[in-house]
């Protein structure tokens, strides 16, 4: 039963880190994409029918930890905290400067937010390869540190390069001059996933290790691992709604 549950916490993990990859990319990349406020606004119409779906497996990825494996989220919220902070701050600002960045009209009004959703995006995935680097060094040692921001690096280079292959496929030819196909994307979809799936292989031992008691895990798959297939098809569906031959609102609200 606790590789079961391991396996659900791979598949969340990797998932989130695939899918919400490509718009923490954009969002890196808004200013230099864009080019000017109809491009910004384009590259914002196109990942926006996303991004909810995508933050639901994070959340999903928390839960499973809560119930599956409690005493490796109390490890990881202690040894984490500084990064869980910026986590939550960028994901709040970023989210903010999505949804308030059309609620009013004035160029300084979008630019801000738009720089804010650029700023936030750099803080989420610096954060999430900081946090990687700190796990796979068993919290030993500081989580602040140059082999923590080459890690965060590493995280945010390989989501601009599948937030740039995302809009190049949603949108060919249109921001970016390329046209990506669906197995471009694809590519770039596991190499964002890559150094959560690494970590995961890592310390597979341990997390199997401080799993919950199998009748706690037996009682969580009878009320939780049915709700998995509805997630699964839920992003199917979003993906085969929103593809690349439904444009995208050039002047979207968000939602």
């Amino acid at each position: 039963m606790d590789i079961l549950w391991l396996g659900a916490l791979a598949l969340l993990l990797t998932g989130y880190f695939a899918l919400a990859g490509f718009d923490i990319g954009l969002g890196m990349l808004l200013p230099a994409l864009g080019g000017n406020q109809e491009g910004r606004d384009r590259v914002v119409a196109a990942m926006a029918p996303f991004v909810l779906a995508n933050e639901v497996w994070l959340v999903a990825v928390a839960g499973v930890l809560f119930g599956a494996f409690p005493a490796v989220e109390g490890e990881v919220l202690y040894g984490l905290y500084p990064l869980v902070v910026s986590l939550l701050v960028s994901w709040i600002l970023r989210d903010a400067g999505l949804w308030f960045r059309r609620r009013a009209d004035g160029r300084a009004w979008r630019a801000g937010w738009d720089w804010t959703i650029c700023v936030a995006s750099y803080g989420l995935a610096l954060s999430w390869g900081m946090a990687l680097v700190a796990m796979a060094g068993g919290l030993a040692g500081p989580v602040i540190g140059l082999p923590g921001l080459a890690g965060g690096a590493v995280v945010a280079g390989l989501f601009a390069l599948h937030g740039w292959t995302f809009v190049s496929w949603r949108l060919p030819g249109q921001v970016t001059g390329a046209r990506r196909t669906g197995r471009a994307l694809l590519l770039t979809a596991c190499a964002a996933a890559a150094p959560a799936a690494a970590l995961l292989a890592a310390l597979a031992p341990w997390l199997l290790a401080h799993a919950a008691p199998d009748e706690t895990l037996s009682v969580l798959s009878v009320m939780i691992l049915p709700l998995t297939p509805v997630m699964v098809g839920a992003q199917v569906w979003v993906w085969r709604t929103f593809g690349p031959r439904r444009a995208a609102d050039p002047t979207p609200s968000f939602f």
